[in-house]
């Protein structure tokens, strides 16, 4: 609660005071005279007279709501209307086989590069609001894994359902940024990204990564490249002659300089990920990066509450009148 001219709340140090005092030296001045003590003694007081100064306890309680009226108590219901545009994002995650290395961890454990990625993916999901967000995959080929759409609980689901060897082996990069462009080229939003996720180059497809990193940049649409991977020798799974589970040390060649000049021609960034907090990291500056810009408006609506103060003070104005010309009435 508020009030719209609370300065008029000093009338209460002003009035309240005052009026109690001159009440108490007022009835002091009145004196009967009696010869003796022991008549005053007997005369035992009644029961309104033991309550004689509830006239100025109702005069003083009126006064307080009527100023608390006069201040105007509001009750504010405060309404917020945001306009927001937001970004359209194309997460493009390579599922090559080459995606089973087991070089990230989480929690301690080791886990193969997809898993991880997907961890990742999802927090930064979560972290979106007003953007709609598509979901492409690739390997030897690229195709929609979820189209742009602003339901995360959809798409974290067909996310999950991503996994290696669903389409046949290979690392088509420029396949995955040509279906990337497809699904963002006739969006209308001011702001369009794809983010890129591969751990190799690009040994697949009919297009060339550079070329379709240009066809991106005539639409408008911004590319942020991640390499993902450590660098050197990485364990990764394989079968022994036995039928055993093994682990093989193998060199996985990532192609820094072509992800890096993709990123360049579209006035993106490349980032390389060498374990799994470099790449939460890299997923939390890209979540800095775009970020929508809102235009807020806000407004208040109050609600007049002096009518609750000010019916209760007539009303405690009435009753004291009444009981000064009954009850407590005065005779000169």
């Amino acid at each position: 609660m508020i009030f719209h001219d609370p300065f008029l709340l000093f009338l209460l140090i002003v009035v309240i005071p005052p009026l109690i005092y001159f009440y108490f030296r007022r009835r002091s001045k009145g004196q009967v005279v009696f010869p003796s003590l022991r008549t005053v003694k007997k005369l035992k007081p009644s029961f309104f007279q033991r309550y004689r100064y509830i006239v100025i306890v109702l005069r003083s309680m009126a006064i307080v709501l009527l100023v608390i009226a006069l201040a105007r108590p509001q009750y504010g219901n405060k309404q917020t209307k945001v306009t927001t545009e937001g970004i359209d994002i194309v997460l493009a995650v390579d599922v090559s086989g080459s995606m089973l290395a087991e070089d990230f961890e989480i929690g301690g454990r080791r886990c193969n590069r997809l898993y991880v990625i997907k961890q990742v993916v999802k927090d930064f999901i979560k972290k979106r609001t007003n953007d709609r967000i598509g979901l492409v995959v690739f390997a030897g080929r690229a195709y929609t894994q979820c189209p742009m759409t602003v339901d995360y609980g959809m798409l974290l689901q067909l996310l999950e359902k991503a996994e290696i060897g669903m389409v046949e082996d290979g690392t088509a990069i420029g396949s995955g940024i040509g279906s990337s462009v497809d699904r963002l080229k006739n969006t209308k939003a001011k702001s369009k990204v794809i983010i890129l996720l591969t751990d190799g180059r690009n040994n697949a497809g009919e297009i060339d990564p550079l070329t379709a990193a240009e066809i991106a940049r005539t639409f408008g649409i911004k590319i942020y490249t991640i390499g993902a991977g450590t660098k050197g020798l990485a364990p990764f799974p394989a079968v022994d002659l036995f039928g055993n589970r093994v682990m093989k040390q193998v060199k996985i060649d990532i192609d820094d300089d072509a992800l890096g000049e993709i990123a360049k021609i579209t006035d993106g960034k490349y980032y390389r990920a060498t374990d799994t907090e470099s790449l939460r990291e890299i997923y939390t500056q890209i979540d800095k990066l775009e970020k929508t810009e809102s235009e807020e408006t806000q407004y208040t609506e109050y609600n007049e509450l002096f009518p609750y103060f000010l019916l209760p003070a007539f009303g405690l104005l009435l009753f004291e009148l009444g009981l000064t010309k009954t009850r407590f009435r005065k005779i000169p």
